[in-house]
């Protein structure tokens, strides 16, 4: 089950707290930018600029269009109100992700890097999540990996 699926808080409300959170926890700037596919939060803090995509749900998707049997359409309107749910949870799961990484930070269990650090923007635009996926997934692929527990004296 989804994080926050049912709730009625709105995703501008939702949009103001995350950047309320930003700023209590030392964001010295921020933006927030949305396209029908996604939203990315950008904020810069403790020298760093973080960039944060949040996927959004397709409006045309059939979860949205068809009724939960598949057997019928819904209207325009019961459409738009099943995507606004949508997204309204995927706002506030992204609020609880923020919150969840900034206080780790706060109390001490990583630093901001460790949290944040897939979200590091570096100079040419990419993050470091986006430079590290391709090298991840070539190292389990050749299973060029260390053991998980290290083997037995010898």
């Amino acid at each position: 089950m989804a994080y926050a699926i049912n709730t009625s808080v709105s995703v501008e409300r939702t949009e103001g707290e995350i950047k309320g959170t930003l700023r209590r926890y030392g964001a010295t700037a921020m933006a927030v930018f949305e396209n029908a596919e996604h939203a990315i939060i950008a904020f810069e803090m403790r020298g760093r600029r973080v960039t944060m995509k949040l996927p959004l749900p397709d409006r045309t998707s059939k979860e949205f269009t068809e009724t939960p049997s598949g057997k019928w359409a819904r209207s325009e309107a019961d459409a738009y109100k099943a995507w606004e749910q949508a997204c309204r949870g995927k706002w506030r799961a992204m609020l609880l992700c923020i919150k969840a990484k900034l206080e780790s930070v706060e109390s001490g269990i990583e630093t901001f890097e460790e949290s944040f650090l897939a979200h590091i923007q570096m100079p040419d635009g990419l993050t470091v999540g986006e430079y590290t996926k391709p090298a991840i997934a070539r190292a389990y692929e050749t299973g060029n990996m260390q053991p998980l527990l290290p083997g037995p004296a010898r």
